[in-house]
């Protein structure tokens, strides 16, 4: 019986190995998994994937210095633990094998089938990232390329879900500001996802997870409160799950009866949107029932409901009227005879199954064994996806698109059910209007809307909607389209999209005159000459710094108010700043060198120095390498001309070189290092830099082992320790290059008490 096997696994949690367990008791691990659930013995395909995966990873290893084979295995394993596909299996073992290793799509598609391959290119793709491009517009890009990818396969972005968790719970061999990003990341993004597939389990794990890192230490302090009062909680808990399944036994329901605490960062939000400390949050617990039948719970809730209070105006009816992600259940809050609340949730076996896995529940398996999916029906179920791709094919600007998707994925934001005029239930976020519920049916329906009915009567179109309303939209023909003013009542971020839609596109000419006329004016402001910069070549960097197509878009872009007139033009006169400053370095200065240094020679091709560096243009010059910020080959550097001795080398970091007044900057020159003809440099090149730690005996011994261990030679060294017990060390010493360098920084990082290390910029 179905109900059993979920019975079952009602309290199986997503298997998080322990730290370096070898590879072979993962597998192990893993087949078991699989046989526990797969009506078929066959594991070859996976037994293969497992084997070609371990052979292309064989030499690389992973940060926390396990081998690299760890980490699909453990994605793999939590996907047998959602109870996933043998081909989804088998496509998280090699999820890392195309981009990581040799091995290219086409073998994977000779070894494994199409399917296997079109899911492992699919992940590949959503980590492939332009680092052209700044951060804001990579997210959005990578986030297109997901939807893009749910829409051909959902299976794809569960992998990649699994890949997140795994990548997270090893997330402390991270550098701090990468565990900060990637968690930020998480929960805006991945976690939301998880949630509107409907998977719990992964979803409650990666907002933890994402909490510890953001806040660490508001995390570990909830972590102890939560742990301090936890004997008395879980008497309590317990007391209520006795007392409810004796009176089930007595009403002759059914009834499986648990209890939990929630997880820490649903405690965590409900102390930050109610303003509570965590003593005056009182359901911190829920008691669960599972019944056989949706009969059933409803018989349930009147058993309970006579036994306890309920609160009024704390109750929800998910079944009849479920979440967008399918999640069904009934929720109500009690009141206990001691007087404290808590919750109570009541569902059948088959809707549990779906809470916590979501979309991956519905993976069902032929008779056969043959691992054909059946999923096709539950993803027509994920009206948001559709949506989220109509968006795509709206909107050109990836930033726009972004702050859509995190608007409609947003973790804070509560729902209000209403009904359209024929009786199908629309979900809404909490503050909506009637302009929201006209946008929800069709963008159309808003374009068009003159006012709205609600339960019968005339309503003005700021009308916050209530739970249960019934809405009917007027529309006319004769409408001129939706008013700006309107952005500012719509609750929805569809709703607040289509307007704009609707702006950009009936009135993109009016747009693009207005958004010239700005900027024209903004130059005149500031003494600007506007047909100095106004050419092709600045334009192109403006179109590609903010993702637009042409420079109508931008001017349409300037003209709604989507981007500011200045970002725009300072983009434009930065680029012709640069191209000034390129043509005055190697022509003016070149010159300038020339005559005033009659014995150099001027070279076309960039000549060789005995120091190693090759100076743009320039043949034989005194160069010599400044003190103020060490250069060492690796370096992006920078010459400056300086009176009578030849050419002094910066880092293009140094302050002093960033700080350069503006008459000097014609005296700097293009630098760079010279590539020895064998591809090795004995020289050795003096460097400095700082080293900030928490004072403690044998920490200058740590240190220096490390300069002992890689023959380094310390040349100088200064030492201050603060009263707070923070000690900061300079250190000089002389060194091969950059790759060496920061070899030897790794190593002092991980050396206890060290907090950061910086190179000394002048």
């Amino acid at each position: 019986m179905a109900n059993e096997a979920t019975k079952e696994k009602l309290d199986i949690e997503l298997e998080a190995p322990a730290s370096f367990t070898s590879p072979e008791a993962l597998y192990q691990d893993l087949i078991q998994t699989i046989r526990r659930y797969h009506p078929s013995d066959d594991i070859t395909m996976i037994e293969k994937a497992y084997k070609v995966a371990t052979e292309a990873h064989k030499d690389q290893k992973r940060k926390s210095g396990e081998p690299y084979i760890i980490h699909p295995l453990c994605v793999a394993i939590i996907l047998a633990d959602l109870e996933m596909d043998k081909e989804t299996i088998e496509a998280g073992l090699l999820h890392d094998v195309v981009e990581d290793t040799v091995m290219s799509l086409d073998d994977l598609t000779r070894e494994f089938g199409s399917e296997v391959s079109f899911l492992v290119d699919g992940v590949t793709k959503l980590t492939q990232l332009n680092w052209d491009k700044d951060k804001v517009e990579i997210q959005a890009e990578n986030l297109r390329k997901m939807f893009l990818a749910m829409a051909k396969d959902i299976r794809v972005i569960i992998i990649k879900l699994a890949d997140r968790l795994h990548n997270m719970r090893t997330g402390q061999f991270w550098k701090p500001e990468k565990q900060k990003e990637k968690a930020r990341e998480t929960m805006e993004i991945y976690a939301p996802i998880a949630d509107r597939l409907g998977i719990s389990k992964i979803k409650i794990e990666l907002d933890d997870l994402s909490l510890k890192f953001l806040q660490p230490e508001v995390y570990y302090d909830l972590v102890e409160k939560v742990h301090l009062k936890k004997d008395a909680r879980e008497a309590f808990v317990q007391s209520i799950v006795d007392e409810v399944k004796s009176h089930m036994e007595e009403a002759g329901i059914k009834a499986t009866v648990g209890g939990r605490v929630k997880h820490f960062f649903s405690i965590y939000k409900k102390m930050v949107k109610q303003n509570k400390t965590l003593d005056q949050i009182y359901d911190l617990f829920a008691v669960r029932i599972m019944v056989e039948t949706v009969k059933d719970c409803y018989a349930a809730l009147g058993v309970i409901h006579e036994m306890y209070k309920p609160i009024p105006g704390r109750f929800k009816d998910y079944i009849a009227m479920p979440k967008p992600n399918m999640y069904q259940s009934l929720h109500t809050t009690l009141i206990g005879n001691n007087g404290q609340p808590f919750e109570i949730q009541i569902r059948t076996y088959e809707m549990h199954r779906t809470a916590e896995y979501g979309i991956a529940a519905h993976w069902k398996y032929k008779e056969s064994g043959s691992g054909a999916v059946a999923a096709g029906s539950e993803e027509e179920k994920l009206s948001w996806l559709r949506q989220i791709l109509e968006w795509q094919r709206d909107t050109d600007d990836s930033k726009e698109f972004l702050n859509m998707v995190k608007g409609d994925l947003d973790l804070f934001s509560d729902s209000v059910y209403c009904f359209t005029p024929s009786g199908d239930v629309k979900t809404l976020p909490s503050g909506s209007t009637p302009i929201d519920f006209a946008y929800s049916i069709h963008s159309a329906v808003g374009n068009k809307m003159v006012g709205a009915r609600v339960n019968g009567k005339l309503v003005n179109i700021d009308y916050i909607i209530q739970n249960g309303d019934q809405i009917e939209i007027i529309t006319s023909q004769n409408s001129k389209g939706p008013s700006r003013d309107w952005l500012n009542i719509v609750k929805s971020t569809q709703a607040k999209n289509k307007i704009n839609q609707w702006f950009k596109t009936e009135m993109k000419e009016e747009n693009i005159v207005r958004g010239r006329e700005v900027i024209e004016r903004y130059c005149k402001a500031k003494g600007i000459n506007w047909t100095e910069i106004n050419k092709p070549e600045y334009m192109e960097k403006v179109m590609a710094r903010y993702a637009f197509k042409d420079w109508d878009s931008v001017l349409a872009s300037v003209g709604h108010g989507g981007l500011k007139e200045g970002q725009v033009v300072n983009k434009m006169l930065e680029e012709r700043d640069k191209k000034l400053k390129r043509e005055i370095t190697d022509e003016d200065v070149l010159n300038g060198i020339a005559d005033t240094q009659g014995t150099a020679t001027l070279n076309a091709r960039a000549g060789r120095s005995k120091s190693g560096i090759v100076v743009k243009g320039i043949h034989d010059l005194a160069v010599r390498f400044s003190r103020c910020c060490s250069p060492v080959p690796g370096d992006e550097i920078v010459g400056f001309v300086t009176r009578g001795r030849g050419i002094s080398i910066h880092r293009t970091d140094c302050i002093n070189i960033l700080n350069l007044p503006e008459d000097e900057r014609s005296r700097l020159i293009d630098a760079e290092w010279q590539v020895p003809e064998d591809g090795t440099s004995g020289e050795r090149y003096s460097t400095e830099i700082s080293i900030f730690a928490n004072n403690r005996i044998g920490m200058f011994a740590d240190i220096s082992k490390v300069f002992t261990e890689r023959q380094i030679d310390i040349t100088s060294m200064n030492v201050r320790t603060s009263k707070q017990g923070k000690a900061t060390i300079i250190m000089t010493f002389d060194i091969h290059g950059m790759e060496e360098l920061n070899r030897l920084i790794d190593k002092i990082r991980q050396i206890e008490g060290v907090l950061d290390i910086e190179r000394t910029t002048g």
